[in-house]
């Protein structure tokens, strides 16, 4: 290959670079305007971001770097890392994939983890878990359910009072529901959940429904807990998936390192 078409490749290169690093940048900041900031999207946008600046100078940065040997030892490992952590994530997206597909083979006791109230009522994701709860609860009329959440600085009920309310709207039983209010985390979440079934006399295997990103944390929880456990997963919506897929890995890293 000539010099003039190793320079034309080198330029589609950058600029598609330039192009998907500022289409990452955007679907990341998405949820600013909703209001939803996190490290999933802080992460994103920052990676993003170097990305496009780093393809817009590259050609000042790669005469900069091949005259500075200990820039070029530096960008190595950043590449070397860059990738490792690639390889990571990956990994940990294939985990992900395969605990928020365990569906239970029959009745199980059915625990709703807690999110966002916003007054009293379920922000979108916390309504996407009500419903996946209720569809399963519907279509098995003897299984019982523990809605697990506790009320935020900036909530008038608590997150267990909001999901029964709408679980009892939608027509299911009080008698079937149980609710937790103390939590303030998924840790909480499970662990008070399996008081409450103490609590209740409840034993066996129970169903986890949350978000499809956040089963695998919620799995290796009710593990550390002696839970057997299945999931019923609620659906994303597409705009917010990519922020909190991103979170969940640093999530998850966090429960497998330190949250034995």
């Amino acid at each position: 290959m000539d010099t003039v078409a190793k320079g034309g490749l080198a330029r589609t290169c950058l600029i598609f670079i330039v192009l998907l690093s500022a289409a990452g940048f955007a679907v990341f900041f998405a949820p600013v305007s909703a209001g939803i900031i996190n490290i999933g999207n802080a992460a994103g946008m920052s990676v993003c971001a170097a990305l496009f600046f780093l393809a817009i100078f590259w050609n000042r940065f790669f005469r900069f770097m091949s005259e500075h040997r200990v820039v070029q030892v530096i960008f190595t490992a950043v590449i070397a890392l860059a990738v490792a952590l690639a390889v990571l994530a990956a990994v940990i997206s294939a985990f992900m994939i395969s605990a928020a597909n365990r569906p239970p083979d029959g009745d199980t006791t059915v625990i709703v983890l807690g999110c966002k109230v916003r007054g009293e009522e379920p922000s979108l994701m916390l309504r996407q878990r009500i419903m996946a709860a209720y569809r399963f609860l519907d279509k098995n009329p003897s299984a019982m359910c523990i809605v697990s959440g506790g009320q935020g600085s900036d909530e008038l009920i608590s997150e267990a009072e909001s999901m029964k309310r709408v679980l009892v709207e939608q027509g299911i039983s009080e008698d079937r529901i149980i609710m937790e209010d103390r939590s303030t985390g998924t840790d909480e979440n499970i662990r008070f959940s399996l008081e409450k079934m103490n609590e209740y006399g409840i034993s066996g295997s129970v169903t986890i429904v949350t978000n499809d990103f956040h089963q695998l944390r919620a799995k290796l929880i009710a593990d550390k807990y002696g839970l057997e456990s299945y999931a019923v997963s609620a659906r994303t919506s597409i705009w917010l998936l990519p922020t909190y897929w991103l979170r969940e890995w640093f999530g998850v890293c966090y429960q497998v390192l330190l949250g034995q």
